[in-house]
């Protein structure tokens, strides 16, 4: 026997009955939803996200536009770039600590696939060739960030493990965890579907496949992996998204399939609990691709089949008042789910 659990959103009051007895429940919050470019278009599909911790910008990438939308700390859209620039078929993008904005393409025509290189001003200043490793003519890049010594870590579209290039762009590695989603399935080299740093240097592998995250410290060597493949609370279908927050010891997850999100402890990996599930309303999502975590520990989710990226924060968490010189709202929508101790 489940318990109904009262959900707060626009308009009338929406009842959802929970399925786990075994849980505790806590509030989260929606406090934007980020709809429009800076030309007051609508989102059409917000596929990608990148965060710089220095200016405090979000840059939300539309891959189906070759474009990039760049938002201000008050959550306003105040700059956009593509094919003026030189995009012409980006896939995936992140950002280095000197502010230079890289961004992966496919190949197109005799074009290669390649990483394409901008300044602070959005300005081309060089372009990596992706090559010099088996498959690599045939490499599409999903997934981009940039680790200690400038070194260059690449998810591609159903490549087994990850491409590391130096600050140069010369090939050096494949990093490639083996693993299994079922006892009864014999190992094999992950296929890797997001590649993230945090802060502290840390490197995640993410793998859709698998079901799983690998995790490495900043010199390359195995910590360890969390995630259980699973369509059910607490086990992940198709990871895409992963960000880490230090600050709060926690790991944050985005699952594509059970549109949910879950966080995991930082040390450990071990589950903590899990928000979301498939909707339309402030606080549900519709195919989640992607996540980031700002220095206010507030979470940044691509809602892609929702045309949207929604900024939320969590009860319990005290945030630092950030300063909205635009109309916002907070809501209350509804409540995490915790396995109870």
């Amino acid at each position: 026997m489940g318990f109904p659990i009262l959900f707060l959103g626009w308009g009338s009051p929406i009842y959802v009955l929970a399925q786990e007895e075994n849980v505790a429940v806590a509030k989260i919050k929606v406090i934007s939803v980020l709809k429009f470019d800076d030309t007051g278009r609508p989102f059409a599909f917000p596929s990608a996200l990148a965060y710089d911790r220095q200016s405090d910008e979000l840059y939300v990438l539309e891959s189906s536009k070759s474009r990039i939308v760049i938002f201000s700390p008050d959550l306003f859209p105040i700059f956009s770039f593509g094919p003026g620039r030189g995009i012409e078929t980006p896939t995936c993008i992140t950002l280095s600590s000197q502010g230079f904005i890289y961004i992966g393409e496919a190949p197109k025509g005799k074009r290669p696939a390649r990483i394409t290189v901008l300044n602070q001003a959005a300005i081309k200043v060089r372009e990596i060739i992706i090559k010099g490793f088996e498959g690599a003519e045939n490499f599409i890049p999903r997934s981009l960030a940039i680790g200690q010594r400038g070194r260059i870590y690449i998810a591609g579209m159903d490549f087994r493990g990850v491409v590391v290039l130096d600050r140069e762009g010369r090939f050096l590695k494949i990093i490639a965890p083996e693993d299994t989603f079922a006892a009864t399935v014999p190992k094999r080299k992950a296929i890797i579907s997001k590649v993230y740093i945090d802060e502290n240097g840390r490197i995640y592998l993410v793998s859709e496949e698998m079901g799983r995250i690998y995790v490495y410290d900043r010199q390359e060597r195995y910590l360890f992996k969390f995630g259980q493949k699973g369509g059910t609370f607490g086990k992940l279908s198709r990871p895409r998204g992963v960000a880490a927050d230090p600050q709060q010891d926690l790991i944050y997850v985005v699952d594509y399939m059970r549109h949910t999100g879950q966080a995991y402890d930082y040390n450990t990996g071990k589950f903590r609990f899990e928000f979301g599930g498939r909707g339309w309303s402030p606080g549900w999502f519709n195919y989640p691709t992607d996540i980031v975590v700002d220095k206010f520990s507030r979470l940044y989710i691509a809602d892609l089949f929702n045309h949207r990226v929604q900024v939320i924060e969590f009860a319990g968490i005290t945030y630092p008042e950030i300063p909205l010189e635009i109309p916002s709202f907070v809501t209350p929508i509804q409540r995490i789910k915790i396995p109870k101790k």
